[in-house]
């Protein structure tokens, strides 16, 4: 097998597809031991990257601002070109970084015949070696997903879990700080209480309700955690409870949040990228699933325990206001959750 030494990876996704895909890095790296590995993605997901083992350097393309021009895009080749790499992997299927790829002249350029859907795409033209995902791929952990374009140009076998960034001290502070706010109990509840968009969201005020029981039975300190904009629609949820829960919204980073996760009891999550980051910890999890199948985005972790009510039409891509009923999410009942989540709890601490 012909060794290279200096690859590109392109995963210019979202936070958790990111995550998933360092997986099949980290396949890359058993294949290629003595290569050099970069990885380049968006801003959001540069932060899951940085210090990460199985990647040796970082190049943040944000091209739906400054490198949108002509300007930029020109800019971003010549990067590349720089670079001398003999490979590029592509873990997106997007045209954006296959032109910059084609153009900067990587001579060996692999990537999928299809990764996020079915559908044919004329950007596997810009590919020297298109790799067939000749299976289901809907009903496929995505993270097999990604590591078969891997395994399908390297011949390697085996698998590989998501690789997180490494920790800091400076995390580890962040999270001694936040968890000072708490108040003293012999566990700690982490919950995620928002999705990327409303199809994923449990309702509200369940979330609630879940809340008041958990506290009636354990001895825990909840807190929620999420992006910036979530904050307000915790605090809906918070208004709600009769205990008290810390907002953590906006509050951590990427790495700070694996910190925080790290050294909780237990997580309770929708269909989130912090499912996958938490899958990295170890942390006992409990997954709620809308629209969204578990059969392809289950965490990879043994630890992770998912609720859904497999709908037929699951999994879906419609607005939520095209599915008012939104049954996929009012199937799952607060009832349901308590059960796993006071299961998963028996099963760490008993």
């Amino acid at each position: 097998m012909h060794q290279y030494q200096n690859i590109l990876v392109h995963a210019l996704v979202n936070l958790g597809d990111v995550l998933l895909s360092t997986s099949a890095v980290a396949l890359l790296r058993q294949a290629y031991p003595g290569a050099r590995i970069t990885m380049m993605v968006r801003p959001a997901a540069a932060e899951l990257v940085v210090n990460n083992p199985v990647i040796d350097e970082v190049i943040v393309y944000d091209y739906k601002s400054r490198h949108r021009s002509l300007r930029g895009l020109w800019h971003m080749v010549r990067l590349l070109k720089s670079k001398r790499f003999d490979l590029s992997v592509s873990l997106d299927r997007k045209l954006r970084p296959a032109l910059l790829t084609w153009l900067a002249r990587i001579p060996e350029r692999v990537g999928p015949e299809r990764l996020f859907d079915d559908k044919p795409s004329r950007v596997t033209g810009f590919y020297t070696k298109v790799i067939s995902l000749s299976y289901d791929i809907i009903n496929t952990l995505q993270v097999e997903n990604v590591q078969e374009i891997v395994r399908g140009f390297t011949g390697a076998q085996g698998s590989a879990d998501p690789v997180m960034a490494d920790i800091q001290p400076e995390n580890e502070a962040k999270r001694q700080r936040l968890f000072a706010e708490l108040p003293l109990k012999k566990k700690k509840i982490a919950l995620c209480v928002k999705g990327t968009f409303a199809l994923k969201d449990w309702p509200q005020e369940r979330f609630a309700a879940l809340i008041d029981r958990l506290d009636e039975k354990q001895d825990a300190a909840f807190f929620v955690v999420g992006a910036p904009e979530d904050k307000a629609y915790a605090d809906a949820v918070i208004a709600m409870t009769s205990v008290p829960v810390a907002n953590f919204c906006g509050r951590t980073g990427l790495v700070d949040l694996a910190a925080v996760l790290k050294q909780s009891d237990l997580f309770i999550t929708v269909d989130t990228g912090a499912a996958h980051i938490a899958a990295t910890t170890g942390v006992p999890q409990v997954v709620i699933y809308g629209c969204t199948s578990p059969k392809r985005w289950h965490p990879r972790s043994a630890r992770a325990h998912v609720l859904s009510s497999y709908e037929p039409c699951c999994p879906c891509s419609l607005a939520a206001d095209a599915c008012p009923e939104h049954l996929c999410m009012r199937r799952i009942t607060v009832d349901n959750v308590v059960a796993v989540a006071e299961k998963t709890l028996s099963m760490t601490t008993g």
